[in-house]
């Protein structure tokens, strides 16, 4: 039998109706369940002004839906970003297995819009002590939360992005392979609530496919091979989540990505150089990394997992994300015809003569370095040399022939002259000098790939950037 508040809610349902005036909207649901939640937000400085939802579907859904409106109408924003789920459930009396789901949706739509008002128009006073957290969802930003969280006097919030949905290709419409879907984020609220933190949801869906993915669509149809990940830590996530934390008061942005930083605003390298994350946030500006703060810097991953391990995070053994986010839950060929247009176009496999030695199926699939999947009988391996995305050729020669000392880049960024350059993100470090728009090498490198980021080191720091060009 219903609780009495459950009725109560269902009954005399608070704050359903038109949004108020300012309000920010974050909504939940869809075809799956067929439940279907909006529920507006407004923010006056660090507190929750004002609040309505509207929904359609089960009755649990109108319930869950209003016990979230009543209970951050009014609240401080960071008490309201203590709401998940269990808090809406609990509100209510408790729900059954089969009416959670409305608890769900009625916290997700309540955490876009919290996200989306706060962004837009809270204000609160700069506070030292106070600190954003980047959580994903997985284990490294989970012990980066756990660790700013122990320090003595901390006050700790954390963040998830939402950066992408693809029903079609994650999975079964649910998101839950992606490190940026509603389901990911779902989960790393989850761990922030375990935690005792505030948790907030920010949208950045509309920045990550014109920002991130669209160049990268881009950069394939022209025969490059992007990196995504340099482009949106950046100029997208780390820069808004920064400024999110401006909203909050808070001072510094946390991560758990494996790197360090000097005082000035200096990169520097990981201890641990097997998960040593630097070339991916290379492109961060001075004054971004000024703010920025990397607990995972000095740890090595067995030490994190342990760490979560002995904290009893449900994540300690969680296995880390292999491919781009973006590309959850299905392939890079799929994803390529299916957002940016380029499906099959048959075009030749040539040598460096142009002798014509097969056929491929389209110039996009292949990088320069590439041995495998080529479909070319021949007496030694080959590999991928160059692609020509005007004549849709692929050519291929012996490893030999990847073999550069000279590298062309372009957009280049250099804070001072470095020791060294890392051409790939998991290839060593080569001595260079640079000389323009070129990058010289003591030792040759096998397979420098047009649109891949070239990071320059000089010692421990990362002194710059730029792209390699064709």
């Amino acid at each position: 039998m219903p609780d009495e508040r459950f009725e109560d809610h269902l009954r005399h349902p608070r704050g359903r109706g038109r949004a108020p005036r300012g309000a920010h909207d974050g909504a939940a649901g869809g075809h799956v369940c067929g439940d279907l939640v909006r529920i507006s937000l407004a923010v006056d400085g660090e507190r929750v002004s004002a609040a309505s939802f509207e929904a359609s579907g089960c009755g649990a859904m109108i319930a869950a839906a209003s016990a979230a409106v009543e209970l951050v109408q009014g609240a401080a924003v960071l008490d309201a970003a203590r709401v998940g789920a269990e808090q809406i459930a609990a509100e209510l009396g408790g729900l059954s297995a089969g009416k959670l789901h409305a608890a769900d949706l009625a916290s997700d739509a309540m955490h876009r819009a919290l996200g989306a008002t706060v962004r837009a128009d809270a204000s609160a006073d700069a506070d030292a002590r106070r600190t954003l957290v980047a959580m994903s969802g997985g284990v490294d930003s989970a012990v980066a939360a756990l660790l700013c969280a122990r320090e003595p006097g901390a006050q700790v919030a954390a963040v998830t992005l939402e950066l992408w949905a693809d029903e079609d290709g994650d999975h079964d419409g649910t998101g839950t392979r992606s490190c940026c879907s509603a389901a990911a984020v779902r989960g790393a609220r989850a761990q922030a609530h375990d935690l005792g933190l505030a948790h907030f949801t920010l949208d950045l869906r509309d920045e990550f496919r014109g920002g991130v993915v669209d160049p990268w669509l881009a950069g394939h149809a022209d025969g490059e091979t992007p990196n995504p990940c340099v482009r949106c830590n950046g100029h997208i996530r780390l820069d808004a989540m920064l400024d999110f934390a401006d909203r909050l008061g808070a001072a510094a942005l946390a991560t758990g990505h494996y790197a360090r930083t000097s005082g000035d605003g200096v990169l520097r390298l990981a201890a641990d150089a097997s998960k040593d994350q630097t070339y991916m946030l290379a492109a961060l500006s001075a004054a971004s990394l000024q703010r920025l703060r990397f607990p995972l810097g000095e740890h090595r991953k067995r030490d994190v997992r342990e760490l979560a391990a002995q904290a009893g995070l449900a994540v300690a053994r969680k296995p880390d994300s292999q491919d781009l986010c973006f590309l959850a839950g299905t392939g890079r060929a799929a994803f390529l015809a299916r957002h940016g247009g380029l499906s099959e176009r048959p075009g030749e496999i040539v040598d460096g003569g142009g002798r014509v030695l097969g056929r491929h199926s389209g110039h996009h699939h292949f990088t320069v370095g590439q041995r495998k999947g080529l479909g070319v009988a021949a007496a030694q391996p080959l590999y991928v040399l160059k692609t020509d995305a005007r004549a849709n050729t692929v050519t291929v020669g012996p490893r030999a022939e990847l073999a550069t000392h000279t590298v062309r880049i372009r957009g280049l960024r250099l804070r001072r002259e470095p020791d060294a350059v890392r051409l790939r993100y998991r290839s060593p470090a080569l001595r260079c000098r640079v000389d323009g728009d070129e990058i010289h090498l003591d030792e040759p490198f096998d397979g420098a790939a047009p649109g891949q980021t070239a990071v320059f080191i000089a010692g421990d720091a990362i002194v710059g950037c730029a792209t390699i060009a064709a």
